[in-house]
Order: C-alpha cells, then structure tokens, then sequence
C-alpha cells in the first residue's frame, strides 16, 4: 500500500466535482487500499452519506521491487511495463497480470451489484489496463490517463460491465459532464 495521500491540489479537484453533483448518481464507491484513492473515496462517500468498500485487489500495479524511482527512471520503467506486457520489468507485476486482478476485481463486485452504479476509485496503471480490456484493446501506454485527462492523475472514464464497453475515454475531473 502506498504511504502518501492525495495532495491538496487533488483535494480540491474531488470537492469541486463532488460540488458540480458529478457523484451524486453513486450508490457504491470501491477504493484500492492505496491511501491516495482512501482520501478521495472519503470525501466522496462522507458527501454521499455512504461507507466505502477497499479491496487490495483493485490496487496500483505491484512496483515494490523498485521503490519510488525518479521521474525520469519511473517513466522509463513505466513506459516498459505496458510496452512488454507478459514481462516482468526490474520486478514489477507483469501488466497482464495486475490487468487480470483488476478486471477479476471489478467482476467480482459488478456480479453482486450489477444494477448498481459503482464508482472504483484507483490509481492510473491499473486503470489503464482495464480500460484496455474494456475497449479490447492490447495494453499500451497510449491508453494511459495522461494522453486524454489532466496529467497528473485526477482523470475518470466510465463503462458498461454488462455489456463490456467504454462509454467513455479518460475524462479530467473538471471535464466530466
């Protein structure tokens, strides 16, 4: 689990969407155990009135064998990761793998709640790669939130589990209609 939380900048962006009543349709919220994704999905369910599910399983790809790296390294490594897919780059999760946790993650509680509109709350990587299941897609870093959203994070699209499709593309908070 990461250790650092959502920064005031994000704070802000969540509050502004949440006062825009973006989430006011949301009758479930699932986060990662990331403690980023923790700090939003709490803002969102305390102006809901409703309590928030964490699942491990819905977490960021698994980096620990590198630590935090510096940007440039980071982006190198990133860029690595979603070129070679079904490697494992300097000891990172494969990308198919954190992609079969999180689709296996997001039907696992679709399945029990598929009337539901479910909000996951969950780092990019792992978004991303369930983005590119949705679309059929292969995994590609072309996919990732920063090519369509706000660069930093802070971005959202929306799906249909049911029937298996995008009916959005990464939105940026303050974007989102």
């Amino acid at each position: 689990m990461t250790k650092w939380g959502l920064s005031f900048k994000g704070q802000a962006r969540i509050e502004a969407t949440i006062d825009r009543g973006i989430f006011d349709h949301v009758e479930k919220i699932i986060s990662s155990d990331e403690q980023k994704a923790i700090d939003a999905a709490t803002l969102i369910g305390d102006h809901l009135g409703i309590q928030f599910q964490t699942d491990s399983c819905c977490g960021e790809n698994d980096r620990s064998a590198t630590g935090i790296l510096p940007k440039e390294e980071f982006e190198a490594v990133a860029t690595q990761f979603f070129a070679q897919p079904a490697q494992s780059i300097r000891g990172w999760e494969p990308a198919i793998d954190a992609q079969q946790r999180i689709v296996d993650a997001v039907h696992s509680h679709m399945k029990v709640a598929v009337e539901q509109h479910i909000l996951f709350v969950r780092h990019g990587a792992v978004g991303t790669l369930l983005k590119c299941h949705l679309a059929q897609r292969p995994i590609s870093r072309d996919e990732d939130q920063h090519y369509f959203g706000a660069p930093g994070g802070g971005n959202m699209f929306a799906f249909d589990w049911t029937g298996q499709h995008l009916l959005s593309d990464w939105v940026a908070l303050e974007n989102w209609t």
